[in-house]
């Protein structure tokens, strides 16, 4: 089912008392406000038992940001859907624009990650986008489109309603760019009609896409108006409960 939904991705930030700290802010906040749109957050791994044992009525939902494409074995360093699942984690960021650039994450390999996270009844947020040059160029609804296609598409449609699409223009991301309301609508309605086009209308309509790339207090409300954004993959503003807080409210 179609869901608005607000995720803070902390990336590699905070220490073990700083992280402490703002999901007890969090947990105070959604305790005394009432929200017209799930909250999830993405912490360090090292933080994850944390977050799902402080959080443990569901108040907001825990995701890793990423997990391996193998099940076990000789990987160091790496965590796999079975852990994650192990813990009551809700599921993972899949192919953020960081792990693309920093890490040659493919499609490919996202496909594979999301077949893993699905096959465990957990939930994949799934990022897609394009880069600056290639939004110059006028290339970017191909892009998107082709990154789409080879993640998703071999996909039941059973499975992918069970996945949660994040729309993340890379030359927006920890830039201060940020897309504009309409050409964040452009792509999502972009990527919801080319579901449907495979899918149908019925599966395209019960799909969150999200949308990431500088999301803040001040223009979340516009973004989220439009009828294809279904909520925001948040960065940097997640780190602080006042910013978080007031772009959940985006939805009020």
């Amino acid at each position: 089912m179609r869901k608005n939904i607000v995720a803070g991705n902390w990336k590699m930030n905070l220490n073990y008392s700083d992280a402490q700290r703002l999901m007890y802010q969090l947990l105070e906040y959604k305790k005394n406000n009432k929200t017209n749109c799930e909250v999830f957050i993405a912490p360090p791994s090292l933080y994850l038992t944390m977050a799902k044992d402080l959080f443990e009525n569901g108040e907001i939902a825990i995701f890793a940001q990423d997990v391996s494409e193998h099940n076990s074995g000789a990987f160091t360093g790496e965590i796999s859907v079975d852990m994650i699942h192990s813990i009551g984690i809700n599921g993972s960021l899949v192919s953020h624009s960081e792990r693309r650039l920093y890490h040659g994450e493919t499609d490919s390999n996202a496909n594979i990650k999301i077949k893993n996270l699905l096959n465990k009844n957990l939930t994949p947020i799934y990022c897609n986008g394009e880069n600056l040059e290639q939004r110059k160029n006028g290339d970017y609804l191909e892009v998107v489109g082709n990154q789409t296609k080879t993640a998703l598409f071999t996909l039941s449609a059973e499975e992918i309603k069970k996945v949660i699409i994040a729309y993340e223009p890379v030359w927006a991301i920890g830039t201060g760019e940020t897309a504009t309301a309409d050409q964040a609508q452009e792509v999502h309605a972009f990527i919801r009609d080319l579901i449907a086009s495979k899918y149908g209308k019925e599966t395209a309509d019960e799909i969150s896409i999200l949308y990431g790339g500088s999301v803040k207090p001040d223009n979340a409300k516009e973004i989220f108006s439009k009828p294809d954004v279904d909520g925001g993959l948040i960065g940097g503003a997640a780190l602080k409960i006042d910013d978080f807080s007031k772009i959940i409210e985006g939805f009020n």
